[in-house]
């Protein structure tokens, strides 16, 4: 039996391909199907199935343009509501393919049409060697409780309980978890970097797995839930309907200066995808900055949403097409175009340009409290630690929370490693903050350097 995992660093996002006797299954395929066509001509493989494990919040899943075009059957959870032709997947419902058969529990909790898929290859046992899980049972977390609109976290998280301790726990020990997200996705809060682990392992060292009981548990997973981003809910909604395929975009327009200035004089946001350093030192006022090497889709669709009209600013051709590429996987596409000749063109022109001073934790240090200093971290890692006199505005609520700030006093930024501030930095430039420091290295570089913090308990301890 043939076993594939793929995994894209950018969305911690994990799908697979399992195949036997020259027919093969993809489970959870991400936008861009090329990578399965491609593996299943490698190998000689007939894609007949297609099987979503739930309706994705953090992604644009592929299933509808890799149907289309293997002519692939859609499986999915009988409770999804999708509005494209699909097989309707029940508890204890089995599908088998050549000595593969997999047999679909209902594991509600994540989201009410949550599926997992118990694996077996029969040319070697008939007991499960894997189960993929979706998002209900990470490694070293389970999935969020907050996704539905007509259900509670508690209520939802209750079902998770139950889908855990009366389905996937009752698996032997031995039997391997490959979820459908690691660490860095925002579909859970304490994932491990590790993409695969075992039934036996995780009963013993998932934290959330060691609650006593159902009330135990539930209490666990619904406390400082982090905020669902807003794009989550549309996500859901394209999934539901399926995306149209990525081949039907139109190609990505090279725009020369002045028609890149033009599109941001109507409304258009200048998103410059180059690292932290370059941004710092030139830039286009006004423009935000999301690097290409980090969680880049994903802070773009929580900082700008899904419909903003975007002109990319990249290092070269080849690094646009990534970047419009990476945001048609959250379900960005309204792309107007990327600036032709990046940056150095936009000089050429004689347009005006912005830098965002960059400096050291111990100039930091040196400051004191002659700036403003704000942590854009999440609640979990400020209350771990954070430099004595910041302000505690998480990048995904930080325009809704610079009442309080004074744009003309110099204001400095810091979030764990560099990446995050300087999204911030961007942010608040763009909304009138006249001298801007990022902090290079971040809250890591200030414990390297041993200086002094301070920790906090969460207000739900304190109470």
């Amino acid at each position: 039996m043939y076993f594939e995992q793929f995994y894209l660093g950018c969305l911690s996002h994990a799908s697979y391909m399992l195949a036997s006797e020259g027919i093969a299954a993809v489970v959870d395929p991400q936008r861009d199907v090329g990578i399965y066509l491609e593996e299943a001509r490698k190998h000689g493989l007939d894609i007949r199935y297609v099987i979503e494990t739930h309706l994705h919040a953090d992604f644009v899943s592929g299933h509808q343009e890799l149907a289309a075009r293997t002519g692939a059957s859609i499986y999915l959870g009988a409770k999804a509501g999708a509005k494209f032709q699909h097989v309707p997947v029940q508890d204890g419902q089995e599908l088998t393919f050549g000595k593969c058969r997999l047999r679909f529990l209902e594991t509600p909790g994540h989201t009410l049409e949550s599926i997992s898929i118990v694996v077996t290859d029969l040319a070697q046992s008939d007991s499960p060697f894997a189960v993929l899980t979706g998002d209900t049972l990470f490694i070293g977390d389970v999935g969020r409780p907050d996704l539905s609109g007509d259900l509670t976290p508690q209520q939802l998280a209750g079902m998770l309980y139950d889908s855990l301790q009366t389905k996937l726990l009752k698996l032997p020990d031995d039997v391997h978890v490959y979820p459908a997200h690691g660490a860095g996705s925002l579909c859970g809060r304490q994932m491990s970097s590790e993409h695969s682990s075992t039934i036996g392992r995780e009963r013993v060292s998932n934290y959330a797995l060691r609650a006593s009981n159902r009330e135990e548990f539930v209490r666990l997973l619904t406390s400082e839930l982090p905020e669902r981003p807003g794009y989550f809910a549309r996500d859901v909604e394209i999934n539901r309907e399926g995306a149209h395929a990525l081949e039907e975009l139109p190609p990505l327009p090279a725009l020369n200066p002045a028609d890149a200035a033009r599109q941001q004089a109507a409304g258009a946001t200048i998103l410059d995808t180059r690292a932290w350093a370059d941004f710092g030192a030139v830039h286009i006022p006004g423009s935000i900055q999301i690097g290409l090497a980090g969680q880049y889709a994903s802070w773009a669709a929580i900082v700008l949403g899904l419909e903003a009209d975007i002109v990319i600013v990249a290092e070269d051709t080849e690094k646009a097409e990534e970047s419009r590429l990476r945001l048609t996987r959250v379900g960005i596409e309204r792309v107007a175009g990327s600036l032709d000749g990046g940056i150095h063109a936009w000089i050429a022109a004689g347009l005006p340009v912005q830098q965002t001073r960059q400096i050291s934790v111990q100039q930091l240090h040196e400051l004191g409290d002659e700036i403003q200093l704000i942590d854009v971290r999440r609640a979990p890692e400020w209350h771990d630690g954070h430099v004595p006199g910041a302000r505690h505005k998480p990048l995904d609520k930080l325009t809704s929370l610079l009442d309080d700030l004074d744009r003309s006093l110099p204001t400095a930024v810091y979030c764990k490693s560099g990446y995050r501030s300087s999204i911030a930095a961007s942010l608040l430039q763009r909304a009138g903050f006249e001298q801007m420091l990022n902090v290079t290295g971040g809250f890591d570089a200030w414990r390297t350097c041993n200086l002094p913090f301070v920790t906090e308990e969460p207000a739900a301890a304190l109470s």
